[in-house]
């Protein structure tokens, strides 16, 4: 039987019948809740709602009715259906470009399961790959990261993005932006975490002679290098390395171990609950 899949997140101010509004809404368009996760931080309210559909959905009116009530609550509502086969990914960039390289180089190979539909940079130093690869890019250099974030959630929207990658995107994303994408958004950090954690990772490990260094692509959540982990690598230091080739070696398992926790997440191989992920097997071909 086919279902529509519908997940809302709700975002705003913390009061009263959100919750019952909203699970009254689906009831109400004959939908099954399969999912419902709430969360309060500083007078900040997040909902996260999966519903299902067996009925055909008119997800245009439904989306102005979703909006309208959140409306009335005072709320923000984003929604998301899953409908199409290939999911839609968006990549998020500073300047370092191994990380980009190494998933555009999948994308080119075929050996990722997605459509890379945009890469959202906070300054220009990688849109070449972008233009290569013939991929849209969009500048979003405000300084402001609230305002930054909402001009990153307009172009999520209007590409109706189903993943959100950070390869190597050097901001710190608020709670109101994580919430909107719950398990939706993967982050790569240069550190087997929770060892090591920042930008210097590198540098730290070398100072204190860690005899082996890795990385950890994980799930980004409000509670920052937190997320539930999906993939992690690592790599043994011998006594001749230096900084410079322990960074190199580094840059290179960060793009792998990005990439590798990408393509689990575009097969549908991840499952988290309880804060951890569930790595599903590969399916036989």
């Amino acid at each position: 039987m086919n279902k529509t899949i519908v997940e809302l997140v709700i975002v705003g101010k913390d009061h009263e019948g959100v919750v019952a509004g909203f699970t009254n809404f689906i009831f109400q368009n004959d939908g099954n809740i399969e999912k419902i996760n709430q969360n309060v931080v500083k007078g900040l309210f997040g909902m996260y709602l999966e519903a299902s559909f067996v009925k055909k959905l008119d997800m245009e009116k439904f989306s102005k009715e979703a909006e309208n009530l959140a409306r009335n609550l005072k709320m923000e509502v984003n929604i998301h259906y899953e409908i199409s086969k290939s999911k839609k990914v968006a990549v998020l960039v500073t300047k370092e470009p191994h990380c980009l390289e190494s998933i555009l180089d999948a994308r080119t190979k075929r050996k990722i399961n997605g459509e890379i539909v945009v890469i959202i940079g906070t300054e220009d130093t990688l849109s070449p790959l972008a233009k290569k690869a013939k991929i849209p890019f969009v500048l979003v250099d405000e300084k402001d990261q609230q305002k930054a974030e909402e001009k990153i959630i307009s172009i999520i929207k209007k590409f109706n993005v189903d993943l959100i990658v950070l390869a190597r995107y050097m901001r710190i994303l608020s709670p109101n932006f994580v919430w909107r994408y719950p398990n939706r958004v993967i982050n790569i950090h240069p550190s087997l975490l929770p060892a090591f954690p920042g930008a210097f990772a590198y540098v730290q490990a070398y100072e204190r002679g860690a005899k082996i260094v890795g990385c950890t692509a994980h799930y980004v959540t409000e509670d920052l290098d937190q997320g539930p982990i999906i993939f992690q690598d690592a790599f043994a230091i011998n006594e001749n390395e230096t900084i410079e080739s322990l960074k190199k070696k580094g840059q290179k398992l960060e793009a792998s171990t990005l990439l590798e926790a990408v393509k689990m997440h575009l097969d549908e191989r991840l499952e988290v609950y309880w804060g951890k992920v569930h790595v599903k097997p590969k399916r036989s071909k």
